[in-house]
């Protein structure tokens, strides 16, 4: 099968971290016979310094014209790189913002895995980290309290703000939708995060997905309340298969998970629209303070690139091979600088690309 993928490499370790997922890609094809087709599109900062705007109509179109997105990271520093004395909406993140609308990617996965080499970083007390865990949380990503109404004003001389959080049922299912249809590929496990013994939301989104998840009888569907569930991610994350909840909630949550594997430059992302299409990102940002030097982490782009093989390409056998790879170079004991530890061996960014090409098979 032939593939074409739209690349953005970014910005900061961003182009760095593309090449080893692309390598890695490339690897995938001669193994299991497909090619992969690639188009590099400008996004953010290095957008800006081409064309003044962080992400072209052009680049859109190229975007929506392919199978997939691979994108490396954007941004800089604030108060170092000249892209943030332009307005907000010309800054570098904007583009990612703009590519999200674009593109119709409502869905974010999120998943949280650790690995048992790894579980020293992990902050969690020691009898928890051994048990390990392995999560996707999916948010709901355009809908919600960050897009409803809002304003600031001054009424009867005090000055009061709101936001107004809005769901219908059909943003509700089509999210569940997704989370039911990624736990088929999983362990078959659903928890449903919401806030519904307070909001009329949660209410919905509660009876919406219960609806869903007769059409998935294979499937264990449990519902949590959004407090407890913050709770368990901490004190029994073992529990957690498929995680699906919406945005704010969301938002929050996936950054609670990815705090307990202790190393967020494992962690990649997903965001998908309808079908099978999806932009993949590491879950880390551009960290321009160490670009050029070959020590960055490209672990969550190339995991990034294995979401991409399931979720947009279903090509799962693949996309454990991926998997399987980097867990055999974690368990021989090579590190990049981030995660480095006493007697393992250090490599850099594109040893460690090359390190995890040789395993697959």
């Amino acid at each position: 099968m032939e593939y074409k993928v739209a690349v953005i490499p970014g910005d900061g370790i961003g182009p760095e971290i593309v090449n080893e997922a692309k390598k890695v890609l490339d690897k995938v094809g001669e193994v299991y016979g497909h090619t992969f087709n690639y188009t590099e599109i400008l996004m953010g900062g290095a957008s800006i310094d081409v064309h003044g705007v962080p992400l072209t109509d052009d680049a859109l179109e190229t975007a929506k014209a392919s199978d997939s997105v691979l994108l490396g990271a954007v941004g800089g520093v604030v108060g170092k790189d000249k892209w943030y004395e332009l307005p907000p909406n010309l800054r570098p993140e904007a583009g990612l913002l703009a590519i999200r609308k674009g593109l119709n990617l409502y869905a974010n996965l999120r998943p949280a895995y650790l690995y048992k080499e790894l579980k020293g970083a992990c902050p969690l007390k020691e009898s928890i980290a051994e048990e390990g865990f392995d999560m996707m949380i999916v948010r709901e990503l355009t809908g919600g309290l960050y897009f409803g109404e809002r304003w600031t004003k001054e009424i009867d001389g005090t000055v009061t703000a709101m936001d107004t959080l809005k769901y219908d049922e059909n943003e509700i299912r089509r999210i569940a939708v997704k989370a039911f249809d990624i736990a088929m590929k999983r362990n078959k496990n659903v928890i449903s995060v919401d806030k519904s013994n307070v909001l009329d939301t949660s209410r919905l989104w509660d009876k919406v997905v219960s609806e869903v998840a007769k059409d998935y009888p294979e499937v264990t569907l449990t519902h949590m309340l959004v407090d407890n569930c913050a709770m368990q991610l901490v004190k029994n994350p073992k529990q957690f298969d498929v995680v699906v909840t919406e945005n704010m909630f969301g938002d929050i949550l996936s950054d609670e998970a990815s705090m307990i594997t202790g190393s967020i430059g494992m962690l990649p992302s997903a965001s998908l629209s309808d079908g099978n299409f999806g932009l993949y990102e590491p879950s880390h940002g551009a960290a321009p303070d160490i670009a050029g030097q070959d020590i960055a982490n490209p672990m969550a782009t190339i995991l990034s690139a294995a979401m991409m093989l399931r979720y947009s390409f279903d090509l799962d056998d693949a996309a454990n091979a991926v998997e399987e790879a980097i867990r055999q170079v974690i368990a021989e004991g090579y590190r990049t600088v981030d995660i480095m530890s006493e007697g393992m061996t250090k490599v850099g960014c594109s040893a460690m690309g090359d390190l995890i090409c040789e395993r697959i098979k």
